[in-house]
């Protein structure tokens, strides 16, 4: 080995993160996993990053929970203020486009890979519901009529799909789109007269046995997209999305697909319900450790309000309003900063130890 590549390895080895951030030549970044995400920068300076950091957890818990609107869930905010603690890892693409004049644009993406325990802690000690892996593929079966007849978008026509697709992707699953044989391609009439059974019976070569069935047409004010999705033969939801555009009236299918996979397969966070909970604090030997300890109570997203009920020579008795209750409280003590007694007893107030 030469000097100059051992100097690279050290360097590799020694600097965190540093190999992590070089990518090989044609790689190309981008969000794999429910614990990485894609969000769009104003540039790569620190601030902007920093603050993209909280969108980029939403998108995460969004995709774990499969609620679109987790952000707005107590407790989340607190958390999304603080995301950078939980990073990994990111990395920066630049993504050629048109505008509508032809002109080029480019656009700066933050893929932002966040530490898998960490946000498995939050999203358990909030009590967010989870829907679990392995997710399902459902087949998309999409009919466009722009004027000229209904055409169904298959495999070969997936740029069509792009907007689907990738709404898909960022709610956490996948799309998968039919090959487009002739017996496929005929299949637009029963798409655009709402036969799912022919549909679904179309569908049985492609696994799992879930459709999202849709078709696209001009409307009063743009584009009109009418949806269904069918799970084993069964209609779990119908939905209408009408934009301006073409492109979000057909990426609306894959909120609508989500949402009756989350109502039926997402998981409730079993945790504590909300309440005031007693507890005793030991390890308090003056002021700094009473600044401390209220500030990481403060900040932490499960305590939505203290009350001190008693102080002694080295301890305090608080009452703590907890979002998920004492369950949820445990799950995000940080052993660095206070801990549980060991000596507790059943019935009694808990006694935790300031570190």
């Amino acid at each position: 080995m030469s000097k100059a590549w051992l100097l690279v390895l050290l360097v590799a080895l020694l600097v965190p993160g540093w190999a992590q951030a070089q990518r090989m030549e044609g790689d190309r970044a981008g969000a794999q996993g429910l614990y990485e995400a894609e969000v769009t920068v104003a540039s790569q300076a620190e601030g902007a990053r920093q603050s993209a950091y909280s969108r980029a957890l939403a998108q995460v818990l969004g995709k774990l929970s499969g609620d679109r609107s987790v952000a707005s869930r107590p407790g989340v905010a607190r958390e999304l203020r603080r995301a950078g603690d939980f990073v990994a890892g990111y990395d920066y693409r630049q993504d050629e486009g048109r505008s509508a004049a032809g002109a080029p644009t480019y656009t700066t993406t933050l893929v932002v890979r966040f530490r898998e325990d960490d946000v498995n802690a939050i999203a358990g000690a909030l009590g967010l519901p989870m829907w679990p892996e392995p997710r399902p593929k459902p087949v998309l079966w999409l009919a466009i009529d722009d004027g000229s007849g209904p055409r169904l978008v298959a495999l070969a026509q997936n740029t069509v799909a792009r907007p689907v697709l990738d709404r898909a992707i960022e709610r956490g699953y996948r799309l998968g789109l039919p090959n487009g044989s002739a017996a496929e391609q005929a299949a637009v009439g029963a798409i655009w007269r709402g036969d799912t059974a022919a549909i679904a019976r179309l569908s049985a070569r492609y696994n799992p046995p879930m459709q999202l069935i849709g078709k696209l047409y001009r409307g009063a004010s743009g584009w009109k997209a009418d949806w269904v999705f069918v799970d084993g033969g069964r209609v779990l939801s119908k939905w209408t999305t009408e934009e301006a555009s073409a492109r979000r009236a057909i990426a609306g299918g894959a909120d609508g697909a989500a949402d009756a996979l989350v109502r039926r397969y997402a998981k409730a966070n079993a945790v504590g319900e909300p309440g005031v909970q007693h507890v005793v604090i030991t390890g308090i030997n003056g002021a700094n450790d009473f600044v401390r300890l209220s500030s990481w109570l403060q900040s932490n997203s499960v305590v939505r309000g203290m009350r001190p009920v008693r102080a002694t020579a080295n301890s305090l008795e608080l009452e703590l309003d907890l979002l998920t209750g004492l369950p949820g409280f445990r799950r995000v003590l940080d052993g660095d900063v206070l801990a549980e007694s060991p000596d507790n007893i059943e019935g009694a107030p808990p006694v935790f130890i300031l570190r």
